[in-house]
């Protein structure tokens, strides 16, 4: 008997998740130039404004992985994305920066929990040798969505104002919310998937069955009640400590381009902001291009007996160097070459954003969910500072600094990987 391919189906379902939970987090930098003259924000406050998803986000995380492994995803999604999607609506009706910045922070709360989710459902669903894919599948939901969407997202404003853009994203998530919930199903809750696809992600090291416990000793798996030696386990690695380092740099140059790469065309470079809006997708797409063909090249090697260290480690690593390349729109007034430095970077950031593959690979096999949730705590540190940090190098109208701001950062994320990340084996 063939094996069904019945997981191709659910990724596709956690694809859409990510597109619709990008939406929500970068309306706001679409709305941001509108926004802050209607609302009369600074700099610093609209750096403030945007840092408010990932105070929530950040600090939720572990938190969110715990969740992430003791509920099933099928609830826990269908709840998450009804939530934050309610919280952008009302965004919509804001008249200040304290109600923006308290419903900016109750969107990160209630998105928390996605990407642990993700990862869980992947590790469910996937043998290891196809995880990377997996992972640069679901993960392009972010890029391709905001490439293709963000055209849409400025024309909306521009005919429905910045209100009209909060609701009309808020709505799409409340929508899907309920389709999530009717579709999505754990392996062996889904009618449709067979015995020898079960047998193959099982004997690639999918994991989606709760293991029995030995007399006198507490249950494993999903659901198992969690202990402070936990916490101390995924905190006291060194190598897990590399990966998290490597992830905060890069979320550092994602989150300048979800946040504050539409003002910068429009303010900093004189862009329309129709004509900015085009011209937004096209970093987004090479973002995109860089994600799909790393995660692709990292399981070929592994398929072709490279070792995991070097297939996985060698794409994020080359990606990180290259997105210093944005440093190189300091240098040139002419907008293809601004374009051109911005795409190129955030193709490197799209290289190394299969990262998320490390959490399969090195966590505790009954830790999944909260090893995700820490690491996506330690890089999600980046959309607190990061945003903060860019508002106030750039108060004075030079935005120059900011760019070698998020360049040094792609020397970090590689450094780390280089000199703290050794020997890939489960911790």
């Amino acid at each position: 008997m063939n094996p069904t391919r019945i997981r191709y189906g659910m990724l596709s379902l956690v694809f859409v998740n990510v597109v619709i939970n990008y939406l929500d987090r970068t309306n706001l930098a679409v709305a941001a130039s509108a926004l802050s003259t209607d609302l009369q924000l600074s700099p610093a406050q609209l750096g403030w404004v945007f840092s408010a998803f990932g105070w929530a986000y950040a600090f939720l995380q572990i938190p969110g992985g715990l969740i992430a492994d003791r509920f099933g995803p099928r609830v826990l999604y269908a709840f998450c994305l009804i939530t934050w999607s309610l919280v952008t609506v009302c965004q919509g009706f804001v008249r200040g920066f304290s109600a923006l910045f308290g419903l900016r922070l109750a969107t990160g709360a209630f998105e928390a929990p996605s990407y642990p989710i993700n990862n869980r459902v992947v590790t469910s669903w996937f043998p290891d040798n196809e995880r990377a894919s997996a992972i640069a599948l679901y993960v392009s939901g972010q890029f391709i969505g905001l490439a293709f969407l963000t055209p849409v997202l400025t024309m909306i404003q521009t005919y429905a104002g910045w209100q009209g853009l909060f609701v009309a994203t808020g709505t799409v998530g409340l929508v899907w919310g309920v389709i999530w919930y009717l579709l999505y199903r754990d392996p062996l809750d889904h009618r449709g998937v067979n015995e020898a696809e079960l047998a193959y992600i099982e004997s690639g090291g999918g994991s989606f069955r709760k293991k029995e416990p030995q007399p006198g000793q507490p249950s494993a798996g999903p659901g198992q009640a969690w202990q402070w030696s936990d916490l101390q386990q995924v905190f006291s690695s060194r190598t897990l400590w590399g990966v998290y380092i490597g992830q905060f740099a890069v979320n550092g140059s994602l989150w300048f381009f979800l946040t504050w790469f539409p003002t910068y065309l429009v303010k900093y470079r004189g862009l329309d902001f129709i004509r900015s809006g085009y011209l937004a997708s096209v970093p987004f797409m090479a973002a995109c291009a860089g994600l799909l063909l790393s995660g692709f090249i990292s399981d070929r090697l592994v398929r072709q007996g490279t070792s995991v260290g070097v297939a996985r480690k060698t794409p994020i690593i080359s990606g990180l160097l290259l997105s210093m390349s944005i440093i190189g729109a300091n240098y040139t007034n002419d907008t293809t070459l601004i374009i051109f430095f911005l795409a190129l970077a955030f193709f490197g950031s799209g290289m190394a954003l299969i990262s998320w593959v490390f959490v399969s690979i090195l966590s505790p096999k009954n830790l999944v969910g909260l090893t995700g949730g820490v690491f996506n705590f330690m890089g999600n540190l980046a959309s607190i500072i990061v945003p903060i940090v860019i508002g106030y190098l750039a108060k004075d109208g030079d935005f120059k600094p900011a760019l070698v701001f998020i360049g040094a950062l792609g020397l970090l994320g590689a450094s780390s990987y280089i000199f703290l990340v050794g020997k890939i084996e489960r911790v």
